[in-house]
């Protein structure tokens, strides 16, 4: 089984990204065959300044390596270090309906939040399928908000196998449902579109100062506090075992405890879950070329797949 994902270098990684693409992809590691990108392509739609995107690239693959990735396991590397992949998005392009392209829930979001309507933006989810396919992949993983993306390179895979012939299986998608759990300081999902993140790998100081930030209700000390509907429950849950929620949650439920407390808590278990994290991410900061040289094994592996792909993609074309 070949598993495929992504992570768009666009900025610091948080706690979301961990909770809804990290941990699930580095658990996959051990069920088959991995190949995880960073998305540097995918990140000129909103990143534009080529300093951040190299640095960006690079911290998302050391924070990707000390948060569990085992790069004997999987292939890590940059997306535009397959440069093949950018000739499949085109060919897949000339048999995918403009329609099905309007109808992609990302680009309406992404557009009603202020980002520019670039054709760029408009084509992701072809440059999406690209990568996909381009590997042969047989499992995606991807949070519920996701899934039409791997249902539109299931359309194009057809579309191009019914045209030319059987050139591509047809990817599955592992929903991971923990995507929406995790709130930003503001309720909101957490998103760094929303500035309301926290970071993974973030200053002690700074960490405690934005979780104090959580934004709550006017609910004085004294009185009962409703667990269901707090994002310091929620987040809290992330990192702490049942017994610790339950706990929590009552001592909610009794009042007498103010949020700040609370927040106090959450800070505690968050920083104490990285720990092992943040020891691992040390030790490959004392090794400069460690990254490099991961990204530089990843990239031979993923070329390798890509090159087999496109040499039958293109026999299957005319090209």
């Amino acid at each position: 089984m070949r598993i495929l994902s992504g992570i768009q270098p666009s900025g610091v990684l948080h706690i979301g990204n961990y909770f809804g693409m990290m941990r699930a992809a580095i658990a996959l590691q051990a069920e088959g065959e991995a190949f995880y990108f960073v998305a540097d392509y995918h990140a000129l739609t909103s990143l534009q300044n080529p300093k951040a995107m190299r640095e960006n690239s690079h911290r998302v693959a050391l924070d990707f390596l000390a948060c569990g990735l085992d790069p004997d396991r999987a292939a890590l590397f940059r997306q535009s270090d397959v440069p093949q992949v950018t000739e499949l998005a085109w060919i897949l392009g000339t048999v995918t309906p403009f329609s099905r392209l309007e109808l992609a829930h990302s680009y309406k979001d992404k557009v009603a939040r202020g980002v520019a309507a670039s054709a760029g933006l408009f084509t992701y989810p072809v440059l999406m399928a690209a990568d996909i396919l381009i590997y042969d992949s047989d499992v995606v993983p991807v949070g519920k908000d996701q899934k039409q993306h791997i249902e539109i390179t299931r359309d194009i895979a057809t579309r191009i196998n019914e045209t030319f012939g059987e050139v591509f299986k047809l990817p599955e998608p592992r929903i991971q449902s923990s995507t929406e759990t995790v709130p930003g300081l503001d309720g909101q999902k957490m998103s760094k579109s929303y500035g309301n993140t926290i970071d993974i790998f973030g200053e002690e100081k700074e960490t405690r100062k934005r979780i104090m930030s959580i934004v709550t209700d006017s609910t004085p000390v004294e009185a009962p506090k409703n667990p269901d509907t707090s994002s310091i429950v929620q987040l809290y849950s992330l990192f702490a075992t049942e017994a610790e929620v339950a706990a929590m949650k009552k001592r909610f439920v009794a009042g007498g405890t103010g949020y700040g407390d609370f927040k106090k808590q959450l800070f505690s278990a968050l920083w104490d879950y990285f720990a092992p994290m943040r020891a691992r991410r040390a030790e490959i900061l004392a090794e400069p070329s460690y990254v490099d040289e991961v990204l530089a094994r990843g990239a031979e592996r993923a070329n390798a797949i890509a090159d087999r792909v496109m040499s039958r993609v293109r026999a299957a074309v005319g090209l």
